[in-house]
């Protein structure tokens, strides 16, 4: 518009010149009908179009910046690596996408430098924790037994900080998932947690029905099963049961004899820190965050029914029997 304006001034002059060397008698009409003809009606023509082109030409410019956006807010918060694609962006925007990607690098690399420090100052524990431990039983106090027990309760806050950090490994540079079986996994975690829940005067029971198959690490998601027993024998009383059970759908469980979890109370528990009133004085509280954690890599659900008093992780995109496995590697 400054411009239309700017030219039918200018053309006005022009006209007017022209106008007094040709006739004087048509005077400023003659000089308006001449810029209304060749100078106002071609503007008009020019500005619809060039409205609309500019405006597609804007969008069209600038739509990659809405799908980068987009693929932000889809972006889960914990998640790693994610970087914005240059190739898509206009080169007018490409050194703003990089100082982006610039960004978020620094933001990995702290993050992971963080969780190595805590991995490495909880693995330089264990060693005199275990020491510790030893001296402690040559002892046999009554003092050396409560000794004993605020060591205990180190070294498993050490070893959540551990898996923890293993964890956050493992989102921060993907291991490769094998095809896992519940049941085996079940199996192992009972053999280990019947001894101990013996110990304590609690009973490790097993129920298996079918042989769902997930996609997973192994180790880890045994991790997460074995904070959820531990979390069971702490709660149940003496000579009750906890029952590890799997199946008949993809999921895996844990039943204890306690007062059970709604799923508000265990959607608080699962953030890092937060402890309920039964647990042990000397937990950090990160226990059903580590299970919450690795349910989240493997693509599955913390689930809890109040009513049977089971916690579990319910699984999504699964094999759920062994056969259609053997069908798949054949």
């Amino acid at each position: 518009m400054f411009g239309g304006l700017a030219l039918i001034i200018f053309v006005s002059f022009d006209v007017e010149v022209m106008l007094e060397q040709k006739s004087a008698s048509d005077g400023w009409r003659g000089e308006w009908l001449e810029i209304a003809e060749h100078v106002v009606l071609p503007l008009l023509l020019l500005m619809v179009p060039m409205f609309f082109a500019v405006r597609w030409v804007i969008r069209t410019s600038l739509a990659p910046l809405g799908t980068a956006a987009a693929r932000m807010d889809s972006v889960v918060g914990t998640d790693r690596g994610f970087r914005v694609s240059l190739e898509e962006f206009p080169l007018e925007t490409q050194p703003f996408a990089r100082a982006l990607n610039d960004l978020l690098a620094r933001l990995d690399d702290v993050a992971e430098q963080r969780e190595a420090f805590a991995a490495n100052v909880a693995h330089e524990l264990r060693t005199p924790l275990a020491i510790l431990m030893i001296e402690l039983d040559r002892l046999g106090s009554p003092d050396a037994l409560r000794l004993k027990k605020d060591v205990a309760a180190m070294k498993r806050l050490v070893g959540q900080i551990m898996m923890m950090a293993q964890v956050e490994a493992h989102v921060a540079r993907p291991v490769p998932h094998d095809i896992v079986s519940l049941s085996d996994v079940a199996i192992d975690v009972t053999n280990r947690f019947a001894p101990l829940g013996a110990e304590q005067g609690r009973h490790v029971a097993l129920a298996v029905e079918g042989e769902p198959m997930v996609s997973g690490i192994r180790e880890t998601l045994a991790a997460a099963v074995s904070n959820l027993v531990e979390n069971a024998l702490r709660v149940t009383p003496e000579g009750g049961t906890v029952v590890i059970s799997v199946g008949p759908d993809a999921r895996i469980c844990v039943r204890d004899e306690g007062g059970g979890l709604s799923a508000a109370d265990l959607a608080a528990l699962s953030q890092r820190f937060a402890r309920a009133d039964h647990a042990n004085a000397g937990g950090a509280g990160l226990g059903l965050a580590i299970v919450a954690r690795i349910a989240e890599i493997h693509h599955a659900r913390l689930v809890t029914n109040p009513d049977r008093k089971e916690i579990g992780l319910l699984f999504q995109g699964v094999h759920q029997i062994a056969e259609q496995s053997d069908r798949q590697l054949s």
